[in-house]
């Protein structure tokens, strides 16, 4: 009984030499610092109100960037589209054609012109009437005055005219813009996280429709004690470790992209290499995921 309780004893003390010697393989309590991998997510939120026509998307689906996914009725919006353009086109006939109304008059002009002309030839000649060349010349004055004033008059109908085209013009650029906000597009490439809306649904501008994040590069958060930050820099190569079950364990080249200025009270479940401290700071290292890591996977880096 004695010699089985011994060779009991011998095992249990060889068993836990190998699970030591197993977690320090694993790097376990050799880290500097410890933490969670996030991503850039984007929340995609409708621009525009009405029913979701289409949104042909599904969690898991990498979508590219500009990639248009979906859309949200616009039948009233390019209704008043179009509206507006005939409208537009009806400006337009109704612009005076100025050359064509002031033609007549500059007609007269021109004739009255002409006969002072041949007036005054008569009048040098000792064969005319100076007063019938006054009348003449009273007369284009006249005929110059009302054509000034219709050419006044059609000027500022065409002014008019202009203007409010102008008006309608930006009006359907307004109606573009909203018919291209009626469009449901994807901002940037990534992976589709959240669905948070189905076709046949009711939307309002605002109202989140789905939630991406690019999952091809992943940062470690972390938290270093003051100690640590004197030895850190922006752009500084780190290893990267992230545990994958038991016994196994993947290392990764990353780089810090952002240190905090500001510390803050180490975060429930985090670990730091001074376990005394409880002020630490916060740090994001970009790591290339290689299909493995995962959005909130423990990670744990070791500086070089």
């Amino acid at each position: 009984m004695k010699s089985n309780m011994k060779r009991l004893s011998s095992y249990t003390l060889i068993a836990t030499a190998l699970l030591g010697l197993a977690a320090c393989n694993r790097g376990d309590g050799n880290f500097d610092a410890t933490g969670t991998f996030e991503a850039t997510e984007i929340l995609v939120s409708s621009e525009a109100n009405g029913k979701i026509m289409e949104l042909n998307i599904e969690e898991g689906d990498r979508l590219d960037a500009g990639a248009m996914v979906g859309y949200i009725d616009s039948t009233q919006l390019y209704l008043k589209k179009m509206q507006l353009s005939a409208g537009l086109r009806s400006v337009d006939i109704r612009k005076p054609d100025i050359r064509k109304q002031i033609a007549a008059l500059e007609q007269q002009i021109a004739t009255a012109r002409t006969e002072q002309q041949r007036m005054e030839n008569l009048v040098k000649a000792k064969a005319g009437n100076q007063k019938q060349v006054d009348d003449i010349v009273n007369n284009i004055k006249y005929l110059q005055k009302q054509l000034d004033a219709q050419y006044s008059t059609l000027n500022k109908t065409t002014g008019g005219a202009d203007a409010e085209a102008e008006s309608i013009l930006y009006q359907i650029m307004q109606l573009d813009d909203q018919l291209q906000k009626s469009r449901i597009v994807t901002p940037q490439a990534g992976t589709v996280l959240v669905k948070y809306a189905e076709p046949g649904e009711v939307t309002a501008a605002g109202k989140p429709l789905y939630k991406i994040a690019d999952t091809d590069l992943l940062y470690l958060r972390a938290y270093i004690t003051a100690d640590q930050l004197s030895t850190l820099k922006q752009g500084q190569t780190v290893r990267v470790f992230a545990d994958y079950g038991v016994d196994e364990q993947r290392e990764y080249p990353g780089t810090i992209t952002w240190i905090s200025d500001k510390s803050e009270f180490t975060p429930k479940g985090i670990q730091t290499k001074d376990e005394r401290a409880n002020l630490v700071y916060a740090i994001k290292i970009a790591v290339k995921n290689d299909g493995y890591l995962k959005i909130g996977q423990y990670g744990e880096t070791v500086f070089e």
